[in-house]
């Protein structure tokens, strides 16, 4: 007689975590099974059932001492982003330097979730009542982040979360896990609870079983598409969603070229040009369209793009080889269409060169649809309306930038543009980490900044007496 031999459980699969510059392996994980994402939730309402009755003062104790730890650990965590986004090192600190600063102002925003006493006289059988309105935390927030701020775009999610008084699952991208895997080990030598913040692996199929699973909200930034099918998974879940963008600068005829030129270049080229509210459409009044485009192009010829481990490089690589054929692709159709290209659009692997294109039609992939990568399309204009109208047609609406120093004219476009924000003589990346951040139509949903997102990660609680 022959016994078969006993069922083994089934291997979890596992990924590789790879320096998009030159390839080096830097890791392999696990990636989360159905049952562990569901066993991690579990634990995480434990959690977030004994962590509710927090006070204000502990949760800000334990988000400053994890802003030193990040402190601590800040030039180690500069040198994994780098490596496994492929960010210049400058940049990388630069990320970790921001991360401290977040953590600290949601530890100072736990202190000021405030409510209020509103009368109720004003409604009949409301005399002598009244009306106390107080925020409670939600509970479990999942928090699903993208490759390009791996450190501090989890401690927009995290910080508020926990300052509201909320546990947090943590799922990032599968491009860029190491930094964040290490910031949720930094919150267990800060002295968090513990399952109070707790982190899974992998790449879409976690992410899905995540927003089905037991979570009280959910936090996602990434594209569109991703998030259409997040939402749809988690069902009557409230979900905060940061989509990405289609991001317009706007050059006026009275502006200072020299300036507007170097916030181009530096929003435009920072992280490869891979960032959610980076310019994708440069807007240049035809009366200062020279002047200003020769002084573009000796900016762009001047900058170094490399290694990003290199403290004089500008800016490295494309996170894969999978997006910079995207770009080239892009950028053919764009050519064909009409376009004429003034600089760069040459890759090695990864390594795109920083690009600028002219006389981009609105109908090509490149101006249509959000560009992820160091390619700065422009668009002359005569008319103010016109322009305006073409940024508005786009079914993104995340923020915008003008360089003016017309009054009416920032009145204009700070009123009429679809977006959710609008930098003034700065680029429409600039945002400050307390400030509310997100976009209309297909850039999002609810807003994130440390205020307002304390706000968006609790409950509103109404007590009438």
């Amino acid at each position: 007689m022959t016994l078969a031999a006993p069922a083994r459980a089934p291997r979890a699969a596992r990924f590789v975590v790879a320096n998009p510059f030159n390839g080096a392996v830097l890791s392999e994980l696990a990636e989360a099974s159905e049952a562990e994402v569901l066993a991690t939730v579990t634990r995480a309402r434990a959690a977030a059932a004994a962590f509710r009755g927090s006070t204000p003062y502990e949760r800000r104790a334990l988000l400053n001492r994890l802003a030193e730890l990040v402190e601590r650990d800040a030039e180690m965590l500069a040198q994994t982003i780098s490596a496994e986004v492929g960010k210049t090192i400058t940049e990388a600190r630069g990320e970790a330097r921001r991360a401290q600063n977040t953590l600290r102002l949601s530890g100072d925003a736990a202190t000021f979730l405030d409510g209020e006493v509103l009368h109720c006289g004003i409604v009949s059988g409301g005399k002598d009542r009244q009306a106390v309105v107080t925020y409670v935390p939600t509970g479990v927030v999942a928090a699903i982040t993208p490759f390009n701020y791996p450190v501090n775009l989890l401690c927009h999610k995290l910080g508020p979360a926990i300052a509201a008084g909320n546990a947090v699952v943590v799922k990032p991208s599968p491009k860029a896990p190491l930094a964040a895997d290490h910031l949720v080990r930094l919150t267990r030598e800060a002295g968090f609870p513990a399952d109070l913040v707790q982190i899974l692996h992998g790449g879409a199929e976690p992410a899905l079983a995540l927003a089905r699973a037991p979570i009280d909200l959910l936090s996602f930034t990434g594209g569109p598409q991703a998030g259409l099918a997040l939402k749809r998974a988690s069902g009557l879940v409230r979900c905060l969603m940061e989509l990405g963008g289609n991001d317009p600068l706007f050059v006026l005829s009275d502006a200072d070229l020299d300036a507007a030129a170097a916030t181009a270049v530096g929003h435009r080229f920072e992280i490869a040009g891979q960032s959610c509210a980076a310019v994708k459409k440069l807007y240049v009044h035809e009366a200062v369209q020279d002047e200003f485009t020769e002084r573009l192009l000796a900016l762009v010829a001047d900058h170094r793009y490399g290694d990003p481990a290199e403290d004089a490089t500008q800016m490295g690589p494309v996170i894969d080889a999978a997006a910079a054929a995207d770009l080239a692709a892009r950028l053919r159709e764009a050519e064909a269409a009409g376009a004429r290209l003034l600089a760069g659009g040459t890759a090695q692997g990864t390594l795109f060169a920083p690009t600028v294109i002219a006389d981009v039609p609105l109908t090509t992939r490149l101006l249509a649809s959000e560009t992820f990568g160091p390619v700065l399309a422009m668009r002359a204009f005569s008319s103010l309306d016109a322009a305006m109208g073409e940024v508005n047609a786009s079914e993104f609406g995340l923020q915008a930038g003008i360089f003016t120093n017309d009054h009416a004219a920032i009145r204009q476009l700070s009123r009429g543009l679809q977006v959710g924000g609008v930098m003034v003589n700065e680029g429409p990346d600039f945002r400050a980490e307390h400030v509310p951040f997100g976009g209309i139509k297909r850039s999002g949903l609810g807003r994130e900044g440390v205020r307002i997102a304390l706000r968006e990660m609790s409950e509103t609680r109404v007590v009438i007496d």
